[in-house]
C-alpha cells in the first residue's frame, strides 16, 4: 500500500514538472489514461492530501495560480538544479521500470556499486556532522590504507561513482575519496564545525569531475564537430559552458578528470586554447601511438 502511494506522488510530481502549469481537470484526464489511477479521477481531498504529502516528503511546492487555476512547481530554480530534482529522476525512472518487468530482458542499465554499502552512513554523517573513519584501498597500492578519519563537507557523483570529498586532520588538508574503494565505513561520534567561509557549490564551480585543487582558473576554448556541438548544446559539460560560433568556452581548472573528457572525444574536438592544454591533449595522443609503434 505505502508503495502504491508513493507512486502516485511520483506520478503527480513528475506530471505536474512535465506540464509546466496543469489544470487539476487536466490532470485527471492524464490520470485516467495512467496505470495507477483504477479508472477513477483523484478527489478533491485526496489531491490535496497529495500535495501536502509531497512538500512534506520531497520538500517541492506545488502551487495553484488563482488567475488560471493551473498548478504548478513554485520553487522551480531551486528544483531544477537540487537533489530533489535528481531524487525524482531517478524514483520516477524506477518506478517505470518497476512496472516494465515483462520486458527486463530488453532495458539495460548502469550499476552504481558505491551507493549499495556506505552511502547511508555518510549520508547520516552529513546530516550530524559527525566524522567517519574508514580503511581505503587505493589503486595505487597493494594493502588497503587502515583507519583514515575525514570530517565529510559533501559527496558528488560521477561517471557512476560516488565520491566523498572533505578535510583530513591528520593531513590537514582537503581530500576526495571514491566510496567503492573503501572498507569498514563507521560514523563516529565525534562531531565538527564546517569553517563558515566554506561553500561547497563555490568549492566545485570550476572543477571538472572529482579532482578538486587550486591551480588558477583557466579559460579553454574547444571547437568541436557540428554532430557533436549540437549534442553539447543539450547536454553541456559543464555549467560555465557557453558557445559563440560553434566555438564553446569554459572557466575551469586543467585537470586529468578533464584532459581524459576530452581525449574522449577523439578527433570530433579541436583544443584552441590554452596552449598549455593543447600540448597535454597533444603529447597524451602522441603517446598513446607509441602503444602502435606509429
Amino acid at each position: 500500500m505505502a508503495r502504491e502511494l508513493f507512486g502516485k506522488y511520483v506520478w503527480l510530481m513528475d506530471t505536474i514538472r512535465r506540464c509546466k502549469r496543469v489544470t487539476r481537470n487536466e490532470i485527471n484526464r492524464l490520470w485516467l489514461l495512467s496505470s495507477i489511477s483504477d479508472k477513477k479521477p483523484i478527489p478533491r481531498r485526496t489531491f490535496c492530501n497529495y500535495l501536502k504529502a509531497i512538500q512534506d516528503l520531497f520538500n517541492v511546492n506545488i502551487e495553484c495560480d488563482p488567475s488560471t487555476f493551473e498548478y504548478y512547481i513554485s520553487n522551480s530554480d531551486e528544483y531544477n538544479d537540487s537533489v530533489t530534482s535528481w531524487l525524482l529522476n531517478s524514483v520516477a525512472v524506477s518506478n517505470v521500470l518497476t512496472g516494465s518487468l515483462d520486458v527486463a530482458d530488453k532495458i539495460f542499465i548502469e550499476d552504481v556499486p558505491s551507493a549499495k554499502e556506505f552511502l547511508h552512513i555518510i549520508i547520516g554523517a552529513l546530516r550530524a556532522n559527525h566524522s567517519i573513519k574508514f580503511d581505503y584501498q587505493s589503486y595505487d597500492h597493494s594493502l588497503p590504507k587502515p583507519g583514515i578519519v575525514i570530517e565529510p563537507y559533501f559527496i558528488k557523483i560521477f561517471e557512476q561513482i560516488w565520491y566523498l570529498t572533505g578535510y583530513v586532520p591528520k593531513d590537514k588538508k582537503i581530500k576526495t575519496y571514491a566510496l567503492d574503494r573503501m572498507k569498514n565505513v563507521a560514523e563516529m561520534q565525534e562531531e565538527f564545525k564546517i569553517p563558515a567561509n566554506f561553500d561547497a557549490e563555490s568549492f566545485c564551480k570550476n572543477s571538472f569531475g572529482v579532482i578538486f585543487n587550486e591551480s588558477k582558473v583557466r579559460t579553454v576554448r574547444l571547437k568541436f564537430d557540428d554532430r557533436t556541438a549540437k549534442y553539447l548544446r543539450a547536454l553541456p559539460i559543464h555549467s560555465t559552458q557557453t558557445e559563440d560560433c560553434g566555438i564553446f568556452t569554459y572557466k575551469l581548472r586543467i585537470t586529468i578528470d578533464f584532459i581524459n573528457k576530452i581525449l574522449s572525444y577523439g578527433p570530433q574536438v579541436t583544443v584552441l586554447e590554452p596552449e598549455e592544454l593543447r600540448k597535454m591533449v597533444i603529447k597524451n595522443l602522441q603517446d598513446t601511438l607509441k602503444n602502435y609503434n606509429l
